[in-house]
């Protein structure tokens, strides 16, 4: 589902993110595994101004070495640092958060106590957004990858991402996890 962004502040008055959002959900069922699940489907060229999950049923253990890279069936790369993040046990309403440069690990803020994140002195926002260009030719994803031991892991991630095209056919469509 993609839809263009009009939130309201107290006052009513209509706020402008610079983009459309599009979300996916994606239920976590991998066991003794690593796990390459496809998000958002990009055609043409667009700008990512946010990328980000909000776990909506609690993450269950062992998954860890969390990231997103962007694929086109025949080649890859990081959108975050591909060592990863763990987010096991990650409790509902936490958010993981492409902050940084591709060489930066996923951010996971938890839920599990109140938490403040901000940017850096060098970062002018909070998310990191960065270019997409898509092979003609293939699907061009952006997938969330994660590792599980010999447990199953569990729970549910709802995934966004804020996008404005820059191409005449600059696209990006939810993919089912």
């Amino acid at each position: 589902m993609s839809d263009r962004i009009q939130l309201r502040d107290d006052n009513g008055q209509t706020l402008d993110l610079g983009g459309f959002r599009t979300q996916t959900s994606l239920t976590l069922d991998a066991s003794n595994d690593t796990v390459e699940e496809p998000l958002f489907r990009i055609t043409g060229s667009v700008e990512i101004k946010k990328l980000y999950g909000v776990v909506t049923t609690i993450v269950g253990a062992n998954h860890t070495a969390a990231y997103f890279r962007l694929n086109d069936q025949t080649a890859q790369s990081d959108i975050t640092l591909s060592t990863g993040t763990t987010i096991s046990s990650a409790a509902v309403g936490s958010i993981l958060v492409k902050k940084g440069l591709a060489a930066a690990a996923l951010t996971l803020l938890t839920a599990a106590q109140e938490r403040v994140s901000e940017p850096t002195t060098l970062e002018t926002d909070y998310f990191s957004p960065f270019v997409v260009v898509a092979k003609p030719t293939a699907n061009t994803d952006i997938e969330y990858l994660y590792t599980t031991t010999t447990e199953p892991t569990s729970g549910v991630i709802q995934f966004f991402l804020v996008w404005v095209p820059l191409s005449y056919n600059g696209a990006v469509s939810p993919q089912q996890g």
